[in-house]
């Protein structure tokens, strides 16, 4: 009989760790539930865009968009474009200004006046670009880390060889590296 009521005990035990196994597996986690949301739609970019282009005004573009993205959604460049001198693989930014400037046919007016154009730098501002084919001691010197010995090399370089490329400049003695990258911004070697 003893046997009898062991065996009856065992079984209640056996039935109440199940049941409660049962019960704290079944049991809801206790926690805030976390709501998973689609990720947010990126903001278009908006750039102004003027100069010589055939719809000149402000435009949306994708995220990562280039100059010639808004060109083409400007309508393409006019005839009198001066289209070597502005980068159009630049990305664009958001709130940045685009000018492609206008091609200058004048008669009686300096070489180096009819070198003036403008670009985008790295940073979307818009920069003077010189000729370094033509331009004169002055406006050397005003490029960023140029001194008046570095541009008398320069000119000395472009009268024997010429430049058909803007990092033909790091040809020149002085010119280096890193010179190069705070001056390139600011080059062109014309049309």
């Amino acid at each position: 009989m003893l046997k009898r009521w062991w065996d009856l005990f065992i079984g209640i035990l056996i039935g109440l760790v199940c049941t409660g196994l049962i019960l704290l597996v079944s049991k809801p986690k206790s926690g805030t539930a976390i709501l998973l949301r689609p990720p947010p739609t990126p903001a278009p970019v908006v750039v102004n865009i003027d100069g010589a282009v055939q719809v000149p005004g402000v435009y949306s573009l994708p995220l990562d968009s280039r100059v010639m993205d808004a060109v083409e959604l400007a309508g393409g460049f006019k005839e009198d474009a001066q289209q070597g001198s502005v980068n159009l693989a630049a990305p664009v930014e958001d709130g940045s200004h685009i000018y492609i400037p206008f091609r200058r046919i004048t008669e009686g007016v300096s070489t180096s006046e009819e070198a003036t154009s403008y670009g985008l730098s790295d940073t979307g501002e818009i920069v003077r670009l010189v000729n370094i084919n033509q331009a004169s001691l002055e406006e050397l010197i005003a490029l960023p880390g140029i001194g008046p010995v570095t541009a008398e090399k320069i000119i000395a370089y472009r009268e024997q060889s010429g430049f058909t490329r803007i990092e033909d400049i790091q040809l020149v003695a002085g010119i280096g590296p890193a010179t190069y990258e705070k001056i390139k911004d600011y080059l062109t070697v014309g049309e």
